[in-house]
């Protein structure tokens, strides 16, 4: 599996990918969890273009222990648009988990899996490319639908589209607004939602997505070095 650079090569792979028989995977106990995350220079408008400047973060994690960060410096390979995030991430998400060193269980990553106009977005190619298994968290559904969650934390509630289930609510915390959970290489979405409360710490994202993310802003902010990546 690759990271297409134009347009119609993506749908093409992505439709590929939405028929693709895979093996579905069972965590361990332990789980050693990786995160990623993508950030982009301050100041841009609308969706930026191709050269846009990045920074990609990898993480690993065993309970609470943080193993290995990877922080990588590169550009966008294109404009941010919907459903065809793989063009402006992808490869820059990859690199950041490579550089890691050591190899996780999966991947958590800011994504929908099968939530997606052709049921293939970024979580789910991402982990198609890398060869492990991926889990999407986002804060909201992108074309799937369904009611919310009850208030306790750890309520879920499915996210359907044409009646098919392809992602879930989770109440991550009591009061706040719940995540989306979305299954994505060799995952499902009792699996993906197993894994994301089993990662959940005090904030509303999990705790290995929300560092990932706190060490990409730091590193865009240039409190933390960066080396040069894709």
């Amino acid at each position: 599996m690759w990271w297409p650079d134009a347009v119609e090569d993506l749908v093409a792979v992505q439709q590929r990918l939405a028929v693709e028989n895979m093996e579905f995977w069972r965590p361990p106990d332990p789980v050693t969890f990786g995160a990623c995350w993508v950030c982009f220079e301050r100041g841009l408008t609308g969706r930026g273009a191709p050269g846009d400047r990045a920074w990609a973060v990898a993480i690993s994690m065993r309970h609470r222990e943080l193993l290995a960060t990877a922080v990588l410096a590169g550009a966008a390979e294109g404009a941010y648009q919907p459903g065809l995030m793989a063009l402006r991430e992808g490869p820059l998400l990859e690199g950041s988990v490579r550089a890691l060193g050591s190899t996780p269980d999966l991947v958590l990553v800011n994504a929908t899996g099968r939530d997606h106009p052709r049921r293939a977005g970024l979580a789910l190619h991402l982990g198609a490319v890398l060869d492990l298994p991926t889990v999407g968290v986002t804060h909201r559904p992108l074309i799937a639908e369904g009611r919310l969650p009850g208030a306790t934390r750890g309520a879920t509630s499915p996210l359907a589209i044409d009646g098919d289930v392809v992602a879930a609510w989770l109440r991550s915390r009591a009061g706040v607004r719940p995540v989306v959970v979305h299954p994505g290489w060799r995952t499902d979405v009792e699996t993906a939602v197993e894994l994301v409360g089993r990662s959940l710490e005090c904030a509303r994202t999990p705790e290995p997505l929300r560092r990932a993310r706190r060490l990409a802003r730091l590193a865009r902010a240039g409190l933390v070095p960066a080396k040069r990546g894709g």
